[in-house]
């Protein structure tokens, strides 16, 4: 049978876009479909314009800054439709930059829903268009879970609202705590919005290691956010202007944003899998083997649609190797030890490897070093903010696991840190490494002494 196209790209985010690119480039036939725009999440409605927004809240902190360093800065005021405009000038330019890559590598770009008819098949919604591929990968990515249960949840936003807002709130109520709500937490604390972060557990950043949870737990009360743990959001009603919010502890709070994070699912609704012979997984996550097939010989899926590592670069990362695989005949798949991440709260966190309790779990001796202090910077402002870091070491053979940051540009910090861990270094080469003096990094390998819990020194 001849098909319209070798290879069929539902989903234009950072994932689908890598491999149409490198299918196109191998000599393929490529078509893609966005039903919103080429981009992405990441790049429309995620990890990019909520850098620029972290960014922009940090700006108060250093007019604050600055007066301890002889600086005076009087009358300073924040314009947020000012920085919204810019902020999304900023993503349409980078959409652009992903069509026009697209469209330069020959891959044909349709601005539309694509849903299966059958596993060779595929319905543009818009059009009404039929097209027929050999091969189809899915990169619809993931969407923001509401609990529809909650009485006046359609008075709430998730994430994707968020880059929308009209004027800056005076109070907000965010549900979750994991890292988009700490995020935006820091983010709108930061730009003067009474913040208030709602959690069901004890600790916010759950999965991440110990005293990383503990010390942003910490930090975010310090920066004004009002932190109530172990408890759930059961009602919203609008009252006048605002919103009266109604907590499981019996608490109420008036805000005038109430922000559902708690968290991401597969978007894969409605997308006709079953017509395909796809398989799901009970969160509606695409089912792939480590080269990212499906149940389906030449249907592919790649990103957070499958729920593996649902991180934009190891969407990237999944969607090469599928390229490479299939149209390059270089069959490889990511792996996905000793990836490095970050979360952008104030102070940020880096992370790469293992935690302390995963560590110990898996070979049971472990050494542990750990740092806290004020960084130089804020020797002069008067700030108590204090940087944590942390690794994690296998006793046996010194092998570091994992290196854990809270501070000023840990993210940037463990991104080279990581190189070293996934190359298997060992503390004694942490050690041999000269010290880079004055910096918060020099730390990592200053570390001399392993960390001895009180209880037991």
């Amino acid at each position: 049978m001849a098909y319209d196209y070798d290879l069929f790209v539902i989903g234009a985010g950072s994932g689908g876009v890598r491999a149409a690119r490198r299918a196109a480039m191998a000599g393929a036939k490529v078509a893609i479909a966005e039903e919103y725009r080429v981009g992405g999440t990441c790049v429309i409605r995620g990890c990019v314009p909520k850098k620029y927004m972290v960014y922009a809240s940090e700006f108060g902190r250093m007019f604050e800054h600055a007066k301890g360093f002889g600086w005076s800065a009087e009358n300073v005021e924040f314009d947020f439709a000012s920085f919204m405009t810019t902020l999304h000038a900023e993503v349409d330019r980078l959409s652009g930059i992903y069509t026009r890559n697209l469209n330069n590598a020959g891959v044909d770009v349709h601005e539309e829903r694509a849903e299966f008819l059958d596993a060779h098949t595929l319905r543009l919604t818009t059009s009404g268009k039929h097209i027929t591929a050999e091969k189809i990968l899915i990169a619809t990515g993931g969407e923001p879970w509401m609990p529809p249960e909650i009485p006046g949840i359609e008075h709430a936003i998730t994430s994707n609202e968020v880059f929308h807002l009209k004027s800056l709130p005076k109070s907000m109520v965010i549900a979750g705590g994991g890292f988009i709500a700490v995020e935006f937490a820091g983010v709108f604390a930061g730009l003067g919005v009474d913040t208030t972060l709602i959690y069901r557990g004890d600790t916010v950043l759950n999965g991440f290691d110990w005293d990383i949870r503990t010390h942003v737990h910490e930090e975010l009360k310090r920066k004004g956010v009002r932190v109530v743990t172990q408890a759930t959001i059961t009602e919203i009603k609008e009252a006048n202007a605002s919103h009266e919010v109604t907590f499981s502890n019996g608490d109420t709070c008036d805000a005038d944003v109430v922000l559902m994070a708690l968290g991401r699912i597969p978007d894969t609704e409605g997308l006709g899998l079953e017509l395909a012979g796809v398989h799901t997984d009970a969160k509606g996550a695409i089912e792939v083997d480590q080269y990212s097939k499906t149940n389906v010989d030449h249907i592919w899926a790649v990103g957070d649609v499958t729920n593996r590592m649902n991180l934009t670069p190891v969407a990237i990362r999944e969607g090469q190797a599928f390229a490479e695989s299939v149209f390059q005949n270089d069959p490889n798949f990511f792996t996905y030890d000793n990836v490095p991440t970050a979360v952008f709260t104030q102070p940020p966190v880096g992370t790469v490897g293992l935690s302390e309790e995963d560590a110990r779990h898996k070979f049971g001796a472990i050494d542990i070093y750990k740092t806290t202090f004020r960084p130089m910077k804020d020797l002069l402002t008067g700030d108590e903010e204090r940087v944590m870091m942390k690794l994690v070491v296998r006793e046996e053979d010194q092998v570091v696991l994992g290196c854990h940051i809270v501070g000023p540009e840990a993210p940037e910090v463990i991104q080279a840190v990581a190189i070293a861990v996934k190359m298997g270094a060992t503390k004694q080469d942490f050690d041999r490494t000269c010290a880079l003096h004055p910096s918060i990094a020099e730390e990592l390998v200053t570390m001399r002494e392993k960390y001895i819990p009180p209880e037991l020194a």
